[in-house]
């Protein structure tokens, strides 16, 4: 095998590999796409269902199909609360505070609302809790994932909300994840932000797929161009060695 057919043996296979990834890659992309339309779907089937008490649907583990039901809870915060650092709203960087609510079925978690960085105060000073009964209605959310120092509180400070790990701070069994705040009666502080409903875009995961596509199909036929072109340059190498030997061969 010739040094010039083993450097096309080479880029078929490179060819080959990279071919491979970009479809894989593309692939990935729209199992992105379709985990992304069936969460839509399944949060568009849960808001629009009536509010009902946090009790009747966070009874269990809360799993990511169990998010995004509207529930109500009615009791008093407990003094501790926590803050979870480095958080981004609207283009606005701070943090979520999280207040335990102790109500008539249990303690628990509620997410009062996104704080953003206050001048002399890096992480935000956390605003009080209202006192006396509170009731709120919020989205039922699950616990976030991360490892176990990420989730316990330093200080009332973290960076994984865990209703598990809260619980051990306060000395309580809470429930499994907690509510995130729509409304509460009395009103929550101005100085916290709901978070709001869940966005319902579809992110760029089409595009992304569709690109990974294109760099495959760009691939392919950047190899066979580059393939064409040894063939047609030795075709030429070897039509002007032919010219000069007949130039230079004896009458």
């Amino acid at each position: 095998m010739s040094r010039q057919v083993r450097r096309w043996v080479a880029m078929g296979v490179l060819g080959a590999v990279l071919a491979t990834a970009f479809v894989l890659l593309g692939r990935w992309q729209l199992d992105r796409l379709d985990e992304r339309r069936t969460q839509n779907a399944t949060v568009q089937a849960h808001t629009a269902l009536p509010v009902v008490p946090y009790s009747e649907v966070m009874d269990g583990v809360i799993e990511d199909d169990d998010q995004w039901f509207r529930v109500s809870a009615t009791g008093t915060y407990e003094p501790e609360q926590f803050q979870l650092r480095y958080r981004s709203l609207d283009g606005a960087y701070g943090s979520e505070v999280f207040g335990v609510l102790n109500t008539s079925s249990g303690y628990v978690l509620i997410n009062r609302g996104f704080l953003p960085r206050q001048p002399g105060f890096p992480d935000g000073e956390m605003p009080p809790a209202a006192g006396g009964e509170v009731t709120v209605t919020g989205y039922v959310r699950r616990n976030m994932r991360g490892d176990d120092n990420s989730k316990t509180p330093h200080e009332g400070q973290l960076r994984t909300i865990d209703s598990e790990f809260i619980g051990a701070a306060i000395g309580e069994d809470l429930t499994d994840g907690y509510i995130q705040l729509i409304e509460s009666t009395p009103p929550e502080t101005d100085v916290l932000t709901p978070l709001g409903e869940p966005s319902l875009d579809e992110g760029n995961h089409l595009s992304y797929a569709l690109q990974w596509f294109a760099f495959t199909i760009i691939g392919v036929v950047g190899m066979g161009v580059l393939i064409r072109g040894d063939i047609r340059d030795r075709a030429k190498a070897r039509a002007r060695a032919s010219a000069a030997a007949d130039t230079h061969a004896p009458a």
